[in-house]
C-alpha cells in the first residue's frame, strides 16, 4: 500500500489522520487547514494537492452544504465540483457520508470511491469516543454525579449499546428505550431498565439526563412537556436530530446538540479508527 495520500479538509480527526499516515511511512499532503498556525503558510494549490495523491481522503461529514468539502479550518471554500474536475480515473476518493449526488458525480466520472462511514467497523468503533464524549458533557453540565442519577438512552443501536454499558459501569440508574421487542429483551438482559418507546411519557419526568441516539424527531413538544426543567438533554443523533430544540428553549429545558464528538473528545482515537478503515477498504478493493 505505497500510495500517496491527500487529506482534504476536515476537523482535528483529519489532521491526526494525516499524522498517523505519516507515522506509517506514507507520503501525505494536507490541504484545507490554513486557519491553523502550523498550516497558515499553505502554498500548495487545490489542483496540486489533488494531483499529488493516489488516494484523496475527505472528512466526516464530507460536506455540510452539499457544495463544498467540509473544511472548518480553511479560509477558502473547497468546491466539490472543482475537486472532482481535478481528479482522474487513476485516483480514488474516500470520505464520510457522501450524499447521493456526490456518488452520482463520482460514478459518472468513473472515479473509484468509498464511504468509510458506511463501514460497520467504523461505526462500531466510532461509537466509543461518541459515548465517552456524551458522558463528559453530562458530567460538565449537571450539578450531580452520574453515579446514582436517573438516565435514559433513547435508541439501542451501536451508540446506544456502548453508551448504556458505560453509564451502567459508573453506577447510573440506566433506562434504555426501544421499539423492537428483541432490543427490549437484550436491554433487560444486560440489567438496564427497558422502556418501550410508547411508554416514554411515564419515565421521562424522573430523569436527570436524557441521551438521544435516534436520528428522527422523538422528543417532540408533547414529550418535552413531561421532562423536568432541571433535566439535561444531549442529542447525539445526526442532523436533523431527534429533539425539538425550539420547544425546549421555550420551556427552558437545557438541550445540547452534540455532533462530531469523536473529533472533539478523542481526535487521535477517532483518526486511528478512520485510518484502519481506510486500509481495510484499500485492501478489499485490491487497488
Amino acid at each position: 500500500m505505497g500510495f500517496k495520500y491527500t487529506i482534504l479538509g476536515g476537523d482535528k480527526r483529519s489532521l491526526e489522520l494525516g499524522k498517523l499516515l505519516m507515522k506509517d511511512g506514507r507520503d501525505v499532503c494536507i490541504y484545507g487547514f490554513d486557519m491553523l498556525e502550523e498550516y497558515n503558510n499553505e502554498t500548495v494549490s487545490l489542483n496540486e494537492a489533488i494531483e499529488y495523491a493516489d488516494v484523496i481522503v475527505g472528512p466526516l461529514p464530507f460536506s455540510t452544504d452539499n457544495l463544498n468539502v467540509n473544511a472548518p479550518f480553511s479560509n477558502k471554500a473547497i468546491s466539490i465540483d472543482m475537486v472532482l474536475d481535478f481528479m482522474s480515473e487513476k485516483q480514488m476518493i474516500i470520505g464520510g457520508k457522501f450524499n447521493i449526488e456526490h456518488e452520482k458525480k463520482l460514478k459518472n466520472k468513473n472515479i473509484k470511491s468509498s464511504d468509510y462511514f458506511k463501514r460497520e467497523e467504523m461505526q462500531v468503533l466510532n461509537a466509543i469516543p461518541t459515548a465517552e464524549g456524551a458522558i463528559q458533557i453530562a458530567m460538565e453540565k449537571t450539578p450531580v454525579t452520574i453515579h446514582n442519577s436517573n438516565v435514559i438512552v433513547l435508541g439501542y443501536g451501536r451508540i446506544g449499546r456502548v453508551l448504556s454499558k458505560m453509564l451502567y459501569g459508573i453506577g447510573a440508574n440506566v433506562h434504555v428505550s426501544a421499539r423492537k421487542y428483541s432490543d427490549l429483551a437484550w436491554i433487560k438482559n444486560y440489567g438496564y431498565i427497558s422502556v418501550h418507546t410508547k411508554d416514554l411519557k411515564t419515565y421521562l419526568p424522573k430523569m436527570n439526563v436524557v441521551f438521544n441516539t435516534i436520528p428522527q424527531m422523538i422528543l417532540n413538544k408533547e414529550l418535552l412537556k413531561s421532562i423536568d426543567s432541571n433535566c439535561l438533554i444531549i442529542d447525539l443523533a445526526s442532523k436533523p436530530g431527534g429533539v425539538d430544540f425550539e420547544a425546549a428553549r421555550e420551556m427552558e429545558i437545557k438541550a445540547i446538540s452534540a455532533l462530531g464528538l469523536p473529533g472533539k473528545a478523542a481526535p487521535v482515537t477517532a483518526a486511528m479508527v478512520i485510518k484502519d478503515t481506510i486500509y481495510n477498504i484499500i485492501e478489499e478493493l485490491d487497488v
